[in-house]
């Protein structure tokens, strides 16, 4: 310590004498350590920050997208505010695709037919009339099957990660819905179930109509499940129907394993998501242990996990189709709960706290006229009210 004083003293007084001195300023190491060098490259090092004009414009709010996307993804040593905040759970596992195989044609194929239809459009004279005069019509049934066969798996599997479907019934996995699934309710087929539309309660009162493209001799296992219905278990599900060891597609010629049940959502919860997957057999499976009684009114005999239900049959059934819809609750639900399950229907309410008031101010400058009508009636002692 003396030392350092030593040193800072003749340092001061050659700078009095107005000698040039570049010398560093004597430190100790224990006031080095406190700066710890940066493990990596600092953020916007790189830029000149002096010469702003030589850096590159967007010109385009695309571009500026593009280059924040690729910044974002790329890897950095730090780490950044949502990294520290969110819960790290299963760092570097990727999920594994638990569904049907998929051959892809080849590519060389599907462009060659892709040219020879456009050569036959090209040659054909009624074809390029209808364009001319804007009378060409395109057909929505062939445009749905074309998208069902192309593009159609991929983008009902963005859907069903976007509403959490396989984070909350397949954790840590997820399928390719290869097989389309279609769910209709009520007589007229006048309420379809989608990938997510809203239908009330009194819309799926009753078991759907459910069809799909299968071969003559498969099996197949149709399950219906609520993974935000659980009463007290959130981990755990409600099952609204099972059908096993389906022939083709005749799902009545089914085992039926669990009878259906509508939706009941509780009153104050929002919309539920109700989820129906179609598992592919392998063989016939036997569901003695998964049978519930019929009819099944027991809120505890209902409790359910899919991927348990996965797990124990892995090895025969493989998730192949899914559709799913919302619903929230509506009088209905009231008649379910009292009727059918015999028991009084849960209400959830949120408490709202008091609304805030500051505390008065007895010259309320910039406030406006109607400042004090928020403290009438109060307890404490207010200014100016009369």
């Amino acid at each position: 310590m003396a030392l350092q004083r030593t040193v800072g003293r003749l340092w001061r007084i050659g700078t009095d004498l107005g000698v040039k001195n570049n010398a560093r300023p004597f430190t100790t190491a224990a006031v080095l350590c406190r700066r710890a060098a940066p493990l990596g490259p600092m953020p916007n090092e790189d830029i000149d920050w002096q010469n702003l004009e030589s850096l590159e414009k967007y010109r385009s709010y695309t571009r500026y997208l593009k280059a924040a996307e690729e910044a974002s993804n790329k890897e950095v040593w730090w780490k950044t505010y949502r990294k520290h905040v969110e819960k790290q759970s299963d760092a570097g596992l990727e999920p594994v695709n638990i569904g049907l195989p998929h051959c892809r044609p080849s590519r060389t194929n599907e462009v060659r037919e892709r040219k020879r239809v456009m050569r036959e459009n090209r040659q054909n004279p009624d074809l390029e009339r209808a364009t001319r005069l804007r009378t060409f019509r395109i057909p929505l049934d062939r445009v749905k099957e074309e998208w069902e066969k192309t593009n159609g798996p991929y983008h009902i599997q963005r859907l069903a990660d976007h509403y959490g479907i396989y984070r909350d019934l397949f954790p840590m996995a997820y399928f390719v819905p290869r097989v389309m699934l279609r769910v209709t309710y009520g007589d007229d087929n006048g309420a379809a179930v989608h990938y997510g539309n809203h239908l009330s309660p009194t819309q799926a009162s009753v078991a759907p109509h459910v069809s799909f493209d299968a071969e003559e001799n498969s099996l197949w296992t149709l399950l219906l499940t609520s993974p935000d219905e659980h009463l007290q278990d959130g981990e755990q599900e409600y099952i609204h129907w099972l059908v096993g060891n389906i022939s083709g597609n005749a799902v009545h010629s089914g085992e039926e394993v669990c009878h259906y049940i509508a939706p009941f959502p509780s009153k104050g919860t929002g919309f539920q998501r109700y989820v129906f997957i179609l598992f592919k057999q392998e063989a016939r499976v036997d569901y003695s242990d998964d049978v519930r009684p019929s009819p099944c009114y027991c809120l505890k005999q209902r409790s359910f996990k899919t991927v348990e239900f996965y797990k124990k049959h892995e090895g025969l059934i493989t998730p192949a189709g899914l559709a799913f819809f919302q619903s929230q609750w509506d009088e209905s639900v009231t008649s379910t709960f009292h009727t059918l399950l015999n028991m009084r229907e849960p209400v959830f309410e949120y408490d709202r706290p008091p609304v805030y008031h500051p505390p008065q101010r007895k010259y309320p400058h910039g406030q406006p006229l109607r400042y004090m009508d928020r403290y009438r009636g109060g307890k404490e002692h207010t200014y100016g009210i009369y």
